[in-house]
């Protein structure tokens, strides 16, 4: 974990939670009071149907609220569709752009996911941009290569850094209880950092670099102390509130 950028453990909830699991939100809240978070972020991308109850929920707490998408317009005639302002008011701060399942389910681009991070920011969203090889690209050894194309397609050349997060999730290892090792961890993670500063300059630097892919909380600790790592975005263990907080209490003692 860089010492120089402040951490962010995200949580991701898909499509999850009901009126009911905002019990779970209450219960993160809790145990976030309990230990000082001054020096890390933490994250909540609910659907977008909680968004204005869990803002309730987390008024004067440390947790921070994002949603999981949103459309390239900020308004007009898209019947089923959010968008970023939209978000922004009901209490978003961050959305998730790129998810390897919106990629694959609604056959999103990186042209599209571009356009999407520019709504984002117009809205005052920080965009949380996910890249990932499949399991077939890492096996013909293109891992690099993929998601070089992904960062350069998928990111506007005017780079706010105060709005853009990165999210490196491996399609193979999402949801499927295997993770990268550690060297591949932080060889993709270095490889898009030093991509990013070659685009970037120095502002390169300041982009937040998380893994996700599998994470919980046995393997947090491992996958938080890998160089370059700043943090987690994290699937299944997020819908718990002792995991997610587990979670980050090793993003604390990481620090």
């Amino acid at each position: 974990m860089s010492l120089d950028v402040q951490s962010l453990v995200a949580g991701n909830w898909k499509m999850n939670g009901t009126s009911e699991t905002l019990s779970e939100i209450r219960a993160i809240v809790a145990g976030l009071e309990t230990r000082t978070i001054r020096s890390f972020d933490a994250l909540l991308c609910l659907p977008a149907t909680l968004l204005s109850r869990a803002t309730e929920v987390v008024k004067n707490g440390n947790l921070m609220l994002g949603a999981e998408d949103c459309h390239i317009a900020d308004s007009g005639a898209h019947t089923g569709d959010i968008s970023a302002p939209m978000l922004k008011d009901a209490g978003a701060d961050y959305v998730i752009l790129g998810h390897s399942e919106r990629r694959t389910d609604h056959d999103e681009t990186n042209e599209v996911v571009r356009v999407k991070t520019k709504a984002a920011w117009r809205a005052g969203l920080t965009a949380i941009v996910c890249v990932g090889e499949t399991l077939q690209e890492r096996e013909s050894h293109r891992t690099l290569d993929v998601i070089a194309h992904q960062c350069q397609a998928s990111i506007p050349d005017a780079v706010s850094v105060a709005q853009l997060v990165i999210a490196y999730e491996p399609v193979w290892a999402i949801g499927s209880g295997i993770t990268p090792t550690e060297e591949d961890v932080a060889k993709a993670h270095a490889f898009l950092r030093n991509s990013l500063c070659t685009r970037f300059g120095d502002e390169g630097n300041k982009i937040r670099l998380l893994y996700g892919g599998s994470v919980n909380p046995d393997n947090a600790a491992v996958l938080l102390g890998i160089p370059h790592v700043n943090g987690a975005l994290i699937g299944k263990a997020s819908l718990r509130a002792a995991d997610f907080l587990e979670i980050c209490h090793h993003a604390y003692d990481k620090l």
